[in-house]
């Protein structure tokens, strides 16, 4: 089997993901898109007509987003016409297993040059978009799947964690984004976003409120509860509902808010691999390894509770430990989401997300993964440290996962 090199990452900023005042809300994805792929062929000096698939996230395949948008962001991007393009949709765990799938052929020794990512414009309308189930009553019968900021709250209740504890995790998020992007860390793999007419759209970090402290976030009101009793149709059950009919007993606390919850954004991201043999043959320098991947399913009604099984099969897998982990990036979704992992599986803080994450960054769902990977291979090169573990809670109560390696 030949080894996949991560030979490189880049990705836009993210912008705010709101029509009305967003950077990038007027732009089209494919042009988000296509900017990160571009970028990553210039800088590599990638012959386009080599690449033999650009694998791609995006989760809300509606309107603009749909048609295959990798296909359709390479030939904007200007792309040889036979490199071909797919997109995929595993929630948010869109970005990570579009680096697996391409991951997985480059190991095969079926492709020699995959180039994967994602996109999501949050600030497009969602027309046609359909609740968690799309309205299948036979599976919510099954599986009742809830609202995702409901299903926060509900295992923050269950695990006992409290809002104290969740506003102090997202304080910390956003003072280490600050720092980080005080210090110039993200710089090595941002992207500017250009108008058409060549003026720039986005050149930094649009939502980071770094004046937040966990005093301004305990102000903040709850932003689930009416959520929670929402009725899509008048024979559907609310949100609370759902969990409550596999969870009868639990009395659902609200305590995820606008600040200690994912921000809504838009973004872009791409990553380079290629097999040894075409990276020998080319000069391109591997900056990383992918040394395992995993999927895992957990309970769909709570939702956000698969990435520390997903870290665990990807570490056995792998023959690792997590004392061999360096660095850990573990997506913000919810603040419960980031804590509970590192509760569960007692992570030196110090290891985890320690650039901030989604509550201070924001979280373009399909991009998300392809960013975190970008991000820890950046941060493991400015330590010079070696291994890092990405994983992200995802849609239908799944979570894919990645180790990468330094080369």
């Amino acid at each position: 089997m030949s080894k996949a090199l991560i030979i490189d990452a880049c990705r836009t900023p993210r912008g705010i993901g709101k029509q009305t005042k967003g950077a990038l809300a007027h732009l089209h994805p494919q042009h988000l898109a296509s900017t990160v792929l571009k970028a990553i062929a210039e800088r590599n000096g990638i012959n386009t007509a080599d690449v033999d698939d650009v694998v791609w996230g995006t989760s809300s395949q509606v309107c603009e987003q749909s048609g295959d948008l990798g296909r359709m962001a390479a030939l904007d991007a200007g792309f040889d016409v036979t490199a071909s393009g797919a997109t995929l949709d595993r929630f948010c765990g869109s970005g990570i297993t579009s680096a697996n799938y391409a991951a997985h052929a480059v190991i095969a020794g079926m492709e020699d040059l995959v180039i994967s990512g994602g996109t999501e414009m949050m600030s497009l309308p969602k027309k046609g978009m359909l609740p968690m189930g799309a309205n299948n009553m036979h599976l919510q019968e099954i599986h009742p799947q809830s609202h995702q900021g409901v299903c926060a709250d509900a295992i923050a209740t269950l695990e006992g964690i409290g809002r104290e504890a969740l506003d102090a995790l997202a304080a910390e998020s956003q003072a280490r984004a600050d720092r980080a992007i005080k210090e110039g860390r993200f710089d090595k793999s941002l992207i500017p976003v250009l108008n058409m007419d060549g003026t720039v759209a986005l050149d930094r970090e649009e939502f980071p409120r770094p004046q937040t402290t966990a005093e301004s976030l305990a102000q903040l009101p709850a932003s689930f509860p009416k959520i929670a009793d929402y009725r899509h149709t008048d024979d559907a059950l609310t949100f609370r509902e759902l969990i409550n009919k596999k969870y009868p007993d639990l009395k659902i606390e609200h305590v995820h808010h606008a600040g200690n919850s994912s921000g809504v954004v838009d973004g872009a991201a791409a990553l380079l691999f290629a097999s040894e043999d075409y990276a020998n043959a080319h000069g391109l320098k591997a900056r990383a390894r992918v040394v395992a991947t995993a999927n895992m399913g957990d309970d769909p009604t709570l939702m956000l509770n698969a990435p520390v099984p997903a870290a665990r099969k990807v570490l056995k897998r792998a023959g690792m430990t997590l004392n061999d982990i360096d660095l850990f990036e573990i997506n913000e979704a919810f603040a419960v989401v980031s804590e509970k992992f590192q509760r569960d599986l007692d992570l030196d803080r110090d290891k985890v997300n320690v650039n901030g994450g989604a509550m201070a960054l924001g979280h373009p769902i399909g991009a998300t993964g392809a960013i975190l990977i970008g991000t820890v291979l950046d941060e493991l090169e400015r330590r010079d440290q070696q291994v890092g573990l990405i994983t992200m809670c995802a849609g239908g109560g799944m979570a894919p996962a990645i180790i990468i390696e330094r080369v």
